[in-house]
Formats: structure tokens, sequence, C-alpha cells
């Protein structure tokens, strides 16, 4: 039955992407204000999402020097509770994959999962490496500090010899400061694109063609969604795209016991774009893709979504906080999570798109 709807899918989705083409390029509109709705997008959660997202990086940065420079297990338990933190926050910003973040490839430098431990270890071997190389894509970000944090080492005190007395500590401790530079560093661009030139461009961007901002942006939007949210976190661990599970590939690994948040974080930023609200307050006069479609006379489509986002996050609570364990354990649930989250796609690619006479563009090749 699933194979059946995943192929209804696809074929809909390239009737769909045919047919539309023409009239997405000759620029048919509505009369819905595009422009006010993408300045909604910036002013109101894009801009704030990064904002708060630079200052808990910057709070991490510092746990990681103050950790590097003095190795012990108050500095480890403080670097790890800003890395959890910040983690959560950074769920926030990766839908945004558009502007200067598209350009850097800004999320496959900053969650890559699962982590190449073979690379970062080379790496901290030779002293020598280019984090900006993107064959080093997966060997930092949130996932290699997740290894040097919890997975270097069986226990703490191990852990915390690998940055005291291991033959190469100065090698770990260089490379979590390289890290979180790069890090930031990435994230101060972005942020400092959003607030300067490229506001303006995104803001006025309100032609209906397929590289007009909005038409872009819910690309990235849905994209987020079916790859990073419903496929790589609990997809490809489930084993739902394999012959077998894969819970090495769960998101924090090394932790462990996040996964859960992390992916209820996801979620809830998503629907919170979707309602045009920022972290779950409301806010007034904003104008959101959930306005968009009823001023379409869509209002069926916004209830369908809202009740599938709904019975998603219901069916994930269910979940243990460690998915590696619930794959493990009881992998029916985890499938049961990803099916409720693949009923959305439905609505997302097919119905939203199609009412907002967007095309899907994102190449989609996870065999769903």
């Amino acid at each position: 039955m699933f194979k059946k709807s995943a192929i209804l899918l696809v074929l809909v989705t390239i009737i769909y992407a045919c047919s539309s083409s023409e009239e997405i390029e000759s620029g048919v509109s509505d009369n819905f204000d595009r422009g006010a709705m993408l300045t909604h997008l910036v002013d109101n959660i894009i801009v704030p999402s990064f904002q708060d997202f630079s200052s808990k990086m910057t709070d991490l940065k510092s746990a990681g020097e103050t950790f590097t420079s003095s190795p012990n297990q108050i500095n480890l338990d403080a670097l790890r509770a800003s890395w959890y933190i910040a983690y959560k926050e950074y769920q926030h910003v990766e839908m945004f994959n558009i502007g200067k973040a598209e350009e850097l490839q800004y999320k496959f430098y900053m969650n890559i999962y699962p982590l190449s431990v073979t690379d970062v270890e080379t790496n901290i071997s030779n002293g020598s490496y280019d984090l900006d190389n993107v064959n080093y894509q997966d060997a930092q970000g949130f996932p290699v500090l997740d290894y040097l944090l919890y997975g270097v080492a069986a226990t703490d005190e191990d852990i915390l010899k690998k940055y005291t007395t291991d033959t190469n500590a100065t090698g770990y401790k260089k490379y979590i400061t390289d890290v979180l530079n790069q890090m930031e560093g990435l994230t101060t661009e972005v942020l400092n694109d959003w607030t300067t030139s490229y506001r303006t461009e995104f803001v006025n961007s309100t032609d209906n063609t397929a590289t007009s901002a909005l038409n872009k942006f819910l690309n990235d939007y849905i994209e987020f969604y079916e790859k990073n949210l419903r496929a790589n976190k609990f997809g490809i661990p489930a084993g739902v795209f394999s012959s077998t599970t894969l819970p090495e590939k769960v998101e924090a690994f090394y932790r462990k016991d996040i996964s859960k948040d992390l992916a209820l974080e996801a979620l809830d930023a998503f629907e919170n774009l979707f309602l045009g609200n920022y972290k779950g307050s409301s806010i007034a006069n904003k104008s959101s893709f959930q306005q968009y479609l009823q001023a379409l006379d869509r209002q069926d489509l916004v209830s369908s979504i809202t009740n599938q986002l709904a019975v998603s996050k219901t069916q994930i609570e269910k979940l243990n906080a460690n998915f590696f364990e619930q794959v493990n354990t009881d992998n029916t649930q985890m499938t049961m999570a990803y099916d409720e989250l693949q009923k959305l796609v439905v609505f997302l690619k097919l119905d939203m798109a199609s009412a907002l006479n967007i095309s899907i563009i994102f190449v989609d090749s996870d065999g769903d």
C-alpha cells in the first residue's frame, strides 16, 4: 500500500510540474500580498531565529574556549550544556537554505550526520586540515562536537584524558576550537547577509516565477521537511529506504538521548513558520502560508496540514527519547512516526504547491 501511494505521489508530482511550468514562467499571480508575507518572514521569523542562534553560538564558543583552556569535569559539563542548547536552537534556522546560506552550503557544514569519525581522527592526528573543504563537511559542526564531547572515549574520565594526558591532547583541543570558529563564522556571515543586502532582494522578489524568492523559499521549506526532518531524523535510521535498520545514523548518535528533542524542535519550527508565528508566539498582523491558503479559499487544506502536524507530533512524543534505542527495541513505532510525517508530504508538495501555483523543483532521490 505504501509503495503504491509513493508511486502515485511521484506520478502526480511529474504531471503537476509539467502542466504548470508554462504558468509559472509566464508570471501568473493572485491578489495575495506576497511582499507583506516575505517581509513578515524576514523581520519576524528568519532574522530573529538567526539572531537567537548566533547568540547561542557565541555562548557555545565561549564555553569551548573555557574547556580547552582548562579541561575538567565542570567545564566539560558546561560545554555539553551549551552544545545542547545551541543544537536545539539550530533546528529553527536549518530550513532557511536560501541566499548566503545556500551559497555557503551552510547546513552541510553545520549538521551532516552520520559523522565520519575516520576523517575527524585523521585530521586531529595530522594536525593539518581545511574545514572549508566540502570533503570534510561530515567531520565538523554539531555532529563532531557530539563525538568529541561524548563519544571519543567510554567514560568522562577517559574523555577528559583525551584533552589532558593524551599524546595528542593539543590536537583534540585545537579541533574543538577550529570547529567552533568555523560554525560561528559561517553563522555570522549568513546573519549579516540577511540584515543587509539580501533582505531587500528577498522582500522585493514577489513575482511568481521559478526563481522568485517565495517560490525558492517554499521549495527549501518543503525540502527541509521532507529530507532533513522526515527522512534524516526518522526514515533513514528506521530503514525505510534500505534493507535493514540503520540506528547508527540517528541524529546526536553519541549523546543519544536527545534525538527526540531535536526532532520535535524541528517540527515545531516548521509548524510555526507555516502559521507565521515565532517559536509558538502568535504575531499580530502577520502574513503567512496559512493566511495565503485561506485567502485562496483553502481552509480545508490549512486544516489538513495543521491536523496532520498534530497527529505527527503525538506519534513522535510516544517514542523513546533515544532514537537509537527506539530503532533497536521497537522500530515499528519509528516507522509509524515516519508514516505520519509522510502523509503531510502529499499536502505540501502537491496540494499546497498547486494551490499557490508553485512548482516543486528540488530533486527527491530517497526512493520514497
